[in-house]
């Protein structure tokens, strides 16, 4: 396999997060949050997002059931989340800007492409397949395949392994600070995005990233081949 050089770094692969940087969906997922708990007469505090943002689906059903007393259990929780977003999903998230002429640029260009989402699985799918972007993707992994959260690196370190490549041959797109943070710890590139949801900790990313982007139509690519690693 032909590494590429991508920004002046030696690359094999690209490992994408989903909500926020591929897709316009986290507004979705705080209206969840709001409706869940206002429908049971539960005060959303003005921290919740901030709380929550780099667990797994899973985890945030748990400090859901353990911060709010919820009665429902973990998957009761779960269930009740997606059948409130899956329409979303499925039918009416849309891509950010730019982002399918980028993922077809990379497949066209030999490189290895993975996602490494929080979400689930079911969801996950649901929302590539509706933007046609689905078979960009050699790997998949979700918060369902690993132990730990995004404030960890094992989710990057697992889509890695499963590409087949070395974490310092990957570049990861986050747009959230705990994601950029632990994508470092592995050991990997990472590449700031922007999204008006983490805009509080926009100055972070960018001090922690090795590069940033407001969206995927202004990245410049500077490419040629070079010896593999």
């Amino acid at each position: 396999m032909k590494c590429r050089v991508i920004n002046n770094w030696q690359v094999k692969g690209i490992i994408f997060d989903l909500d926020g940087v591929l897709i316009d969906s986290v507004g979705v997922w705080e209206k969840v949050d709001r409706d869940f708990l206002t429908k049971r007469d539960i005060p959303v505090p003005e921290n919740l997002a901030e709380e929550i943002k780099s667990l797994h689906f899973r985890d945030v059903a748990i400090y859901f059931q353990e911060n709010f007393q919820i009665p429902e259990s973990i998957e009761e929780i779960m269930a009740e989340w997606n059948e409130m977003v899956y329409d979303e999903y499925a039918r009416k998230i849309t891509l950010k800007p730019g982002v399918k002429n980028y993922l077809n640029y990379l497949k066209s260009r030999d490189l290895k492409i993975g996602l490494a989402t929080s979400n689930n699985r079911n969801l996950t799918k649901a929302v590539l397949k509706n933007n046609g972007i689905k078979d960009n993707f050699e790997v998949i992994t979700t918060g369902e395949d690993v132990e730990r959260d995004k404030n960890f690196p094992d989710i990057y370190l697992q889509c890695a392994q499963e590409l087949e490549i070395e974490p310092e041959e990957c570049i990861v797109f986050e747009d959230i600070l705990a994601g950029v943070l632990s994508a470092k710890m592995a050991g990997m590139r990472v590449v700031g995005v922007y999204d008006q949801h983490s805009r509080n900790e926009w100055t972070e990313i960018k001090e922690n990233a090795d590069l940033w982007i407001k969206n995927f139509s202004e990245l410049i690519i500077r490419e040629y081949e070079a010896p593999a690693l």
